[in-house]
């Protein structure tokens, strides 16, 4: 899996790239990243019905309460596509929403593909006029790095961005990510190789890159273990797993090290368990912002 930057393209000169915006939301507001993720048993934990009715209310109420609050906001493709159409369509909405209230919104969809069908993917995603644009989405690299291009080429043209998964914390994932190419480096590390020749333009101008990667944030020393170099890979750092899945300021510092400034801790249950209403998803917002704040921004 040879690291392969994609051509920057031709940026928009009206749009900041996404990596500087996220820069500085994270500044503004912490670095913190909620997800929506309305699972059926959430929608029942706050007296919601698992309809689009009952989705539509919960992603409303999410963006109301956090829009402006957080540095990116995260709904999880699946749990719209699993009502069809007007599922998707909650989920348009829902973005647009984002966009109104200022709010960068990470769509999490995990595409992975080649040629012409990735070409469709980072139309529908990340195309100025797509109904499901959104300023970054999650990607699959596990067809080759190379497979990216056709997203890594829109996403820089329309000053977006992207997170690619290199480590996962779930355990089929070792599988792939830890296993040892010709070269006797790790997947993961081609992965991260692969975003670094990304970002190289960026990080030579001291800013942020727009090709962020997906690392657990409970890990543990796989980072290590794997010669993962995420302070060289120049873009941001998705961090599934604060909060809920157990992880705080020691697994973070552990994880991360000096690449800590460039986390985007991301908590989905920890924060929509304590709703339905706003103000208290507000309240449980500011902890795990002070959280995070605090663990990766000492």
């Amino acid at each position: 899996m040879s690291p392969v930057p994609a051509p920057a393209g031709r940026a928009r000169r009206d749009v900041p790239p996404f990596g500087a915006r996220l820069a500085a939301a994270m500044d503004a507001n912490g670095p913190l990243c909620v997800g929506i993720d309305p699972h059926a048993a959430l929608l029942d934990a706050w007296g919601l019905p698992d309809t689009p009715a009952g989705l539509r209310e919960f992603s409303l109420r999410v963006v109301e309460a956090l829009g402006g609050r957080v540095a990116a906001v995260k709904p999880q493709s699946a749990f719209f596509e699993r009502h069809g159409s007007a599922g998707v369509a909650v989920l348009e909405e829902t973005l647009a929403a984002l966009r109104q209230a200022g709010t960068l919104a990470i769509l999490d969809v995990k595409r992975g593909d080649i040629g012409s069908t990735m070409g469709g993917y980072a139309q529908a995603y990340l195309a100025d006029d797509a109904p499901l644009a959104a300023d970054a989405i999650t990607l699959s690299p596990y067809l080759g790095f190379g497979s990216l291009t056709p997203a890594l080429q829109a996403a820089a043209a329309t000053g977006r961005g992207v997170f690619v998964l290199a480590l996962t914390s779930n355990p089929e994932g070792a599988a792939v990510q830890h296993a040892r190419t010709a070269s006797g480096r790790a997947v993961a590390a081609e992965v991260v190789a692969g975003a670094a020749a990304s970002n190289a333009a960026a990080r030579a101008a001291g800013e942020l890159g727009s090709v962020g990667l997906v690392v657990g944030a409970t890990v543990g020393d796989a980072v290590r273990e794997l010669d993962l170099d995420l302070l060289a890979a120049g873009g941001p750092l998705l961090a599934p797993g604060v909060g809920a899945q157990g992880a705080g300021a020691p697994e973070l510092q552990a994880v991360f090290g000096p690449a800590r400034a460039n986390v985007l801790a991301s908590t989905s249950r920890g924060v929509l368990k304590a709703g339905p209403t706003v103000k208290d998803l507000r309240a449980a917002c500011g902890r795990a912002a002070a959280a995070a704040e605090a663990a990766l921004r000492p």
